[in-house]
């Protein structure tokens, strides 16, 4: 009785362990509807990350641009001690002493022309700012599409396993009834092998199925930045209740709309503008620059002397000739002040300077020359990849077009011949369950009939794919 227990205790505690588990397990699985899975790519995708620091690079040269419009300040203090003779510039003179030297020097220039660069070097940031911007949009729709994509994907594949498993039901029923006619003596061994081998395809259809379903579902994780090891929940919506579906379009009015709006197109024209900005620069350097400048320095030595005075000082300078009688002159000698501190040397050795500044380029071996021709063979590149765009934009959507009509009757191609190889599989089916079919066609009958449900399938979601791949192009909400 006692060991009963004790199994009994263990195995409850094991249920218990199992099913926290198990709850674990369902809170941590995550439901991904469309929304969702757009969300998370536009907050946590890293191309979308890299583009948006671009942006904040754009936005960094933008501003400096604006500020090469401010004057530069520079401030030059040094300080040295001296030994042997050196020259003392407080007095511009030499002296063996040594001393000590301070300096300092404060300067101020201004640009006021040159030749319209510092100005158009701002228009032409602003330009790439936006084209950045324009860059980082296009990112976003790109990955919309790739996301509806892969998203359509899954429910696709979902779809294919689900009916991979209806086949495995199928055969295993048919490899059941096979067995007892066999063992009956009703069938041969061959029939029975035809059995186990329409079986084994099942199975086979039903492993490739759910590869496909996994990668698909990997795809939209690395889209949203998920951990792979994340179980993931895909909301399905109700295909078959989408009545905005729509295959009939014109493809001059979208080829019109979506050059208005494309970001590809807007880059182009936005880089196109730029190169033509460039251009004005290049120009610049044919002009000259004017500058204003203003300059305030003092200094300090250890051994400079104040004069604070002058006295006069008796000194024999000679004697008269041919006598030994002194000749006696008179001269003023500076009075020095006791002390002479750096605050007064600061004051009194300050000096000021203001000045304009003029740089005429006369020759400088061609190189604004070539950077103009360069600049202007950038532009027509520009001009060509713009209009390569825009043809390249058309024929891609003169081919969507044409995709989401095709899609269509191709949808209703595959019902038709779905329910045909539906309704001769049933047929078949009754006769080969009363002996009047043998094996090898009832096993053609039942791969028509599967190869039509999984084309079916495909087709379906294939018209809802090609239709927004239409709205993404007009730049309509992709939703579903």
């Amino acid at each position: 009785m006692t060991l009963y227990i004790l199994k009994f205790k263990r195995l409850s505690l094991l249920g218990i362990l199992l099913a926290a588990t198990l709850g674990f397990n369902a809170r941590a699985q995550q439901v991904i509807t469309l929304q969702k899975a757009i969300d998370l790519t536009l907050q946590n995708n890293l191309t979308i990350k890299q583009s948006k620091i671009n942006e904040e690079l754009g936005t960094a040269d933008y501003q400096q641009a604006k500020n090469n419009l401010l004057p530069s300040l520079t401030v030059n203090p040094q300080a040295s001690y001296n030994f042997g003779r050196s020259p003392n510039l407080t007095t511009y003179s030499y002296t063996s002493q040594s001393f000590l030297y301070v300096n300092g020097q404060a300067s101020l220039s201004l640009t006021v022309f040159q030749g319209g660069q510092l100005r158009n070097q701002i228009l032409a940031n602003k330009i790439t700012l936006d084209a950045d911007k324009t860059t980082t949009e296009k990112t976003k729709n790109d990955l919309l599409l790739n996301v509806v994509t892969a998203y359509l994907q899954i429910l696709t594949n979902q779809d294919l396993v689900t009916a991979a498993n209806q086949q495995i039901g199928i055969a295993q029923i048919t490899l059941d009834r096979s067995q007892k006619n066999f063992d009956a003596g009703n069938q041969t061994l061959a029939d029975l092998s035809q059995s186990k081998a329409g079986l084994s395809t099942a199975e086979y259809n039903l492993t490739t199925a759910q590869n496909q379903l996994d990668i698909s579902i990997l795809a939209l994780k690395q889209y949203m930045e998920m951990d792979p090891a994340t179980e993931i929940t895909i909301d399905r919506p109700d295909i078959s209740k989408l009545t905005d579906i729509q295959t009939a379009f014109a493809a001059p009015d979208v080829i019109k709309t979506a050059l208005a709006i494309n970001p590809d197109i807007k880059i182009a024209e936005i880089q196109q503008e730029g190169y033509l900005q460039a251009i004005k620069i290049a120009k610049g350097n044919y002009y000259p620059t004017v500058s204003l400048f203003g300059g305030l320095g003092t200094n300090y030595s250890s051994i400079s002397q104040n004069v604070i005075g002058t006295t006069t000082v008796q000194t024999q300078v000679g004697v008269l000739q041919g006598t030994n009688t002194p000749v006696i002159g008179q001269f003023q000698s500076p009075v020095y002040s006791p002390s002479y501190s750096i605050t007064n040397q600061f004051s009194n050795n300050l000096n000021e300077s203001f000045g304009v500044s003029v740089q005429i380029p006369i020759f400088n071996k061609f190189t604004a020359h070539t950077a103009v021709k360069k600049a202007k063979l950038n532009y027509e590149y520009a001009q060509l990849s713009t209009a390569l765009a825009k043809n390249t934009l058309s024929k891609t959507i003169t081919q969507a077009v044409l995709d989401a009509q095709a899609a269509e009757k191709q949808y209703v191609s595959a019902q038709q011949t779905y329910y045909a190889n539906k309704e001769a599989f049933n047929v078949v089916q009754q006769r080969y369950n009363v002996g009047l079919v043998n094996s090898l066609d009832y096993n053609t009958s039942l791969t028509n009939y599967n190869k039509a449900e999984t084309n079916m399938i495909e087709a379906k979601y294939s018209v809802v794919f090609r239709s927004k791949v239409i709205d993404y192009y007009l730049g309509n909400p992709i939703t579903l």
